[in-house]
């Protein structure tokens, strides 16, 4: 089985090329995909950064390359409706010829300051996932493959209805344990992981003996996050990681 490799694009910058050329680069790298972050900024006063908005983003790299899948890691289901956030996709999909890949979740505590700070109710826990279950269920179906991102129990049986399910961080004994959740409630379903990481830094062999073991535990997808998003030169790195995990 081929694990299929990709990273994070630098959503948090002013300036959209920094990320469209890290995606260009990543494409020329032949990575498997590019992803996209979905927030309204980063961090705090008075270090808070801007962030590109994501459908916005998503369409330009969509624009600039021809091959490597592109989409949302993840796309939050309570900064849209469900109607809007379904037909953002399928645009997303028509642009990019047919490589979207849409990532859906229900958001956190880290969320809820942007939420309200545009008069969004962040909402209970039931509230957003009955969100998430809303956008999922509009978004799949449209010809493109359909993640569900979150490590709640509630948020994990959305995946019946799904594609996919995506776990941000977690350890590989975390990821196996959840990972085998998720397949009691939809046995089809591929399992991704993505997370930081400093490839320049750690090297491709020591990357690559970081993650096996989540490709071990079922993932079909490995998104890496790098801390230092904006050097495209990660690129070749995590390329280097694509080969040997496939190896």
């Amino acid at each position: 089985m081929t694990i299929r490799v990709g990273t994070t694009l630098p959503s948090f910058v002013d300036d959209p090329e920094i990320p469209i050329n890290v995606a260009r680069t990543a494409e020329a790298a032949d990575l498997d995909g590019v992803f996209v972050y979905d927030h309204v900024w980063r961090g705090d006063p008075p270090d808070r950064r801007p962030a590109l908005e994501c459908f916005s983003l998503l369409g330009a790299v969509a624009a600039e390359t021809s091959r490597v899948r592109i989409g949302t890691l993840v796309a939050r289901a309570t900064l849209r409706p469900a109607a809007t956030l379904a037909n953002s996709f399928s645009t997303a999909q028509r642009v990019s010829g047919g490589r979207l890949v849409a990532g859906i979740g229900a958001g956190d505590s880290q969320s809820r300051a942007e939420n309200e700070s545009y008069g969004l109710d962040f909402g209970t826990l039931v509230d957003r996932v009955r969100a998430l279950h809303d956008a999922v269920r509009a978004a799949s179906g449209n010809g493109y493959p359909v993640w569900v991102g979150g490590h709640a129990p509630q948020v994990r049986e959305i995946v019946a209805i799904a594609d996919g399910w995506n776990s941000w961080g977690t350890t590989p004994e975390q990821f196996a344990e959840q990972g085998a959740l998720v397949r009691g409630v939809s046995p089809r379903a591929e399992l991704t992981w993505g997370g930081l990481a400093r490839p320049i830094e750690e090297g491709a062999s020591a990357l690559s003996d970081r993650l096996r073991p989540y490709a071990e535990a079922g993932a079909t997808w490995i998104i890496v996050g790098p801390i230092e998003a904006s050097d495209p030169a990660h690129a070749a790195v995590i390329a280097e990681v694509r080969t040997r995990l496939n190896a």
